[in-house]
């Protein structure tokens, strides 16, 4: 299903974009993939070494984490000088990754902070609430440097949420992460 999609997807936006355009596009997806990947990549390659929890263990008032150990340092710190690079690499500017990389790890602590409030389970999956904030706050902050508009946001937002939904199952059905629950 998600090939059928990307294979539309690619037909449909072949049709009405330019080729910078589609770089772009591609560009965006690309660092997305990289901004929310990499603390995962950080934290199976590091282990439990350097891991200090961004909510520095303090509590809300619900009696719950603000975040929980998931949520570290590192994660944050991983995230954007990786996608800084990767930035670089791709030929854009230092800031656009970092600006990517705030973005979303800002929107996956919102996302994190809510499903702690909702009683999720830690790294409980909530289609929907794991995957647009991480993508759409990243995608708002860049808007005006890939002049965007909502036809763009909503098809990189698509793509990486359709993305983001395989790789997790594909991880929870082959256990690839292999990592403890926090």
């Amino acid at each position: 299903m998600t090939a059928l999609f990307y294979n539309y997807l690619y037909q449909r936006v072949s049709k009405t974009l330019s080729a910078k355009d589609m770089e772009f596009f591609l560009t965006l997806f690309i660092l997305l993939l990289i901004a929310n990947g990499t603390p995962v990549v950080a934290r199976i390659i590091l282990r439990d070494r350097f891991v200090l929890p961004v909510d520095g263990g303090l509590y809300f008032v619900d009696g719950k984490r603000f975040l929980g150990p998931r949520k570290t340092v590192l994660g944050l710190a991983s995230a954007g000088f990786v996608t800084t690079l990767v930035a670089l690499l791709l030929g854009e500017p230092w800031h656009i990754g970092l600006l990517i990389a705030a973005g979303a790890m800002t929107g996956d602590l919102l996302s994190s902070f809510v499903k702690r409030r909702l009683n999720i389970v830690p790294h409980g999956v909530v289609l929907g609430l794991d995957q647009v904030p991480e993508a759409l706050l990243p995608l708002l902050l860049v808007k005006a440097e890939f002049a965007l508009d909502s036809w763009g946001i909503v098809s990189i937002l698509i793509g990486f949420c359709m993305t983001e939904w395989s790789l997790t199952y594909l991880t929870d059905r082959f256990d690839l992460l292999h990592t403890k629950e926090g």
